[in-house]
C-alpha cells in the first residue's frame, strides 16, 4: 500500500527525532515522524534530562555547548511541565588527584567562555551541606541544567505539528532506505530524505552503523525539599563513562522542581532485558551514599531502565551515510541525547537544505 510523498521522513520519536521534526517544519519542509510507541519514550523517558558542557573531546564540547546555548534561548518558550532549572552542576572531588582534574576542566572551560568556579571543601559544603564531610572540593559549572525530557520530548513534536509535521504512532518500521520506509501494516512512504533517529535499534534499520545498547538504570526518591541544591556528579564519572566493556556506577544526583532526587548513574553493556538488576541497583544506591550518606534515610518511589545507543568513540552519528544519499543518521548521543538535541536538529537540517 502506497502513500504520500513526503520532503523528510523522521523514524524514532525520542527527543532527538522531535527536534529534527520541528526544525524540519521550521523550514518548511513537508515532515512526518513515525514512532512505534509514543513520543519521549524508550531511552529519552530514561534519560536523566541533564542540559551540561562535556569535554572529553574538542568536538564533544562544541557540540554540547552549542546545544546548550540554544536550550538557553529556547527557555523562555518551554511550559511548566519540562521543569526546566538552571541548577548547574559541581562536579565532586573526593581527594587532591581529583582536583588536578578539577582544575584542567576550569581551565579548559574558562579559555572557552564557560563560566566556572572551583570550589573549596568549605565552599562545597556550604553549597551542598548534605554531601558527606572532608571532601576535597568541586567545580561549579553555574551554566549548565535539567529537565524532565519526555515533556520537553512532546513539546518539540507539537511544535513541529503547529508547523505542518504529520505523526504517524504505533506502527514499527521494517525497513528505511534509499527514499522509502516500510511499515509493519505494509504501508510504504516515500521521501526525498530520510532521518534515522531510532537510537538503540538504529542499526537494525541501517546496518553497518556502529552502535552498541548500553543499559543504564534510575532511581527516584520520594519528596525532601533542599536535599539537594545542584546536579552532583563524582569526578569518577569519567571513568564509568569511558569503559566500553565493563559494568560500572558512579554518582549523579539531580534535584527535580518537585523536591525529588533523581539517582544515576549506571552503565551496561550486553544486558538486553529490561528488567531491573537488582546487584546494579544496589551498587549504584550504595555509591550514592558513599556521597550522600543521607540518602539511605530516604524512600525509592520508582526504579526503571532504559537503553542508550553508545559509539565506539563516545560521539554520536550526525549526518549524511555514505552507503545512501537519502539518507541521515541523528542517533548514537548515549547520555547526551537530551543535551545534544537541539544542535543534532540544526546539523542534519543544514546538510539537509
Amino acid at each position: 500500500m502506497r502513500q504520500a510523498t513526503y520532503d523528510v521522513l523522521i523514524v524514532g520519536g525520542g527527543i532527538v527525532g522531535a527536534a529534527c521534526a520541528e526544525e524540519c517544519a521550521r523550514h518548511g519542509l513537508r515532515t512526518e515522524l513515525i514512532e512505534k510507541d509514543m513520543i519521549g519514550g524508550d531511552a529519552t523517558a530514561a534519560a536523566m534530562g541533564h542540559i551540561v558542557v562535556m569535554d572529553d573531546s574538542d568536538a564533544q564540547f562544541t557540540l554540547t555547548r552549542y546545544s546548550q546555548q540554544l536550550w538557553h534561548e529556547l527557555k523562555p518558550e518551554l511550559p511548566d511541565d519540562v521543569e526546566y532549572e538552571q541548577c548547574g552542576t559541581i562536579w565532586v572531588a573526593a581527594d587532591e588527584e581529583e582536583m588536578e582534574a578539577v582544575r584542567r576542566k576550569h581551565a579548559y572551560y574558562s579559555r572557552r567562555g564557560v563560566p566556572v568556579q572551583i570550589l573549596t571543601t568549605a565552599e562545597l559544603e556550604l553549597l551542598e551541606p548534605n554531601l558527606r564531610k572532608g571532601l576535597a572540593g568541586g567545580l561549579l559549572v553555574a551554566e549548565d541544567g535539567v529537565l524532565y525530557p519526555p515533556c520537553a520530548a512532546r513539546f518539540l513534536m507539537e511544535r513541529a505539528q503547529a508547523k505542518g509535521a504529520t505523526l504517524r504512532l504505533g506502527v514499527p518500521v521494517l525497513e528505511m532506505g534509499h527514499g522509502r520506509v516500510r511499515l509493519a501494516d505494509g504501508t510504504e512512504l516515500s521521501a526525498s530524505t530520510l532521518v534515522n533517529a531510532a537510537g538503540s535499534m538504529a542499526p537494525t534499520l541501517t546496518p553497518g552503523i556502529e552502535i552498541k545498547k548500553r543499559k543504564g538504570h534510575l532511581v527516584i526518591t520520594d519528596r525532601y525539599p533542599g536535599l539537594v541544591r545542584h546536579q552532583l556528579v563524582e569526578l569518577g564519572y569519567l571513568k564509568s563513562a569511558h569503559s566500553i566493556t565493563a559494568d560500572s556506577v558512579a554518582f549523579n544526583l539531580q534535584p527535580r522542581r518537585t523536591g525529588q532526587a533523581l539517582i544515576g548513574s549506571s552503565r551496561q553493556y550486553g544486558a538486553e532485558h529490561k528488567e531491573v538488576d537488582r546487584e546494579i541497583v544496589a551498587r549504584m544506591l550504595q555509591r550514592a551514599q558513599d556521597y550522600m550518606p543521607g540518602l539511605a534515610q530516604t524512600s525509592a518511589i520508582r526504579v526503571w531502565t532504559g537503553f542508550r545507543a553508545a559509539t565506539p568513540d563516545k560521539l554520536p552519528l550526525i549526518g549524511a551515510w555514505p552507503e545512501d544519499s537519502t539518507l541521515y543518521l541523528a542517533t548514537g548521543h548515549e547520555g547526551l541525547g537530551i543535551t545534544t538535541s537541539l544542535a543534532t536538529a540544526r546539523l542534519v537540517v543544514d546538510q539537509i537544505l
